[in-house]
């Protein structure tokens, strides 16, 4: 039985569909995911109707859907899509904090939910997770390759931290690790996020520890071979 593991980036990029009316806010989200490797923007839409007839002729993997449309709600056009037999997966990006509408939404397709006003690091992150989650294939083993898939979805529990760390710091340790694509020293996360190298190796460790991320001497350099961490695909 052949296991479930991601694919990894090779082969051609996501393509995305920005759905927004507020043409500044869609600028923004064009070039935020047009910066996160392994992504294309196949078109922008400022309206329902207009993102129905971009998806009548173009293949689209992922749609960046704003739930306040002028010509309707972004759900009336996601079950409009999903009647028509478009299978495109969606990462709402809305102001909607009902929990009636996400539950919705993710009754009809949609896999995450980016509340505005966001950062291109919160963005960076779901387009990253969702791209993980997409290039898991095969066949899994049991119950916890499954759930290891479906994790990749999620964001990262600060429970239980060991003693002097912090979650927001582990986030950006997480997000930042998450968002090299050939891995980093200990030095160069702690440059990244503005923290002390030493206190950089201790939660690029603690990632270790909990097999989220692997680490490897680094060579060719005069002196001691440094570290060089990375992050390990579809992990939680």
């Amino acid at each position: 039985m052949s296991a479930l593991i991601p694919t990894g980036p090779v082969g051609p990029p996501i393509r995305v569909l920005v759905v927004e009316d507020d043409p500044v806010a869609a600028d923004a989200h064009q070039l935020y995911v047009g910066r996160v490797p392994g992504f294309a923007v196949a078109g922008v839409a400022h309206s329902r109707a207009a993102a129905g007839r971009l998806l009548d002729r173009t293949e689209i993997d992922l749609i960046l859907l704003d739930l306040y449309l002028p010509d309707g709600h972004g759900l009336q056009l996601l079950r409009s899509l999903r009647a028509a037999g478009h299978h495109a997966d969606v990462i709402a990006v809305t102001s909607a904090r009902d929990l009636t509408v996400v539950r919705e939404g993710v009754s009809l397709g949609v896999v995450q939910y980016v509340l505005k006003p966001f950062t291109f690091a919160t963005l960076r992150d779901r387009l990253t997770r969702y791209a993980e989650f997409r290039a898991a294939a095969g066949e899994a083993s049991g119950q916890e390759e499954v759930d290891r898939a479906l994790g990749a979805l999620r964001a990262p529990q600060p429970s239980s931290l060991p003693k002097g760390l912090s979650a927001p710091t582990l986030e950006a340790v997480t997000r930042t690790l998450r968002g090299s694509a050939t891995g980093l020293t200990a030095s160069e996360m702690g440059t990244e996020v503005g923290i002390s190298r030493i206190t950089a190796r201790r939660y690029l460790e603690h990632l270790v520890t909990n097999g989220r991320a692997v680490r490897s001497p680094q060579y060719g350099q005069v002196g001691r071979p440094e570290l060089q961490y990375r992050w390990l695909p579809a992990s939680r």
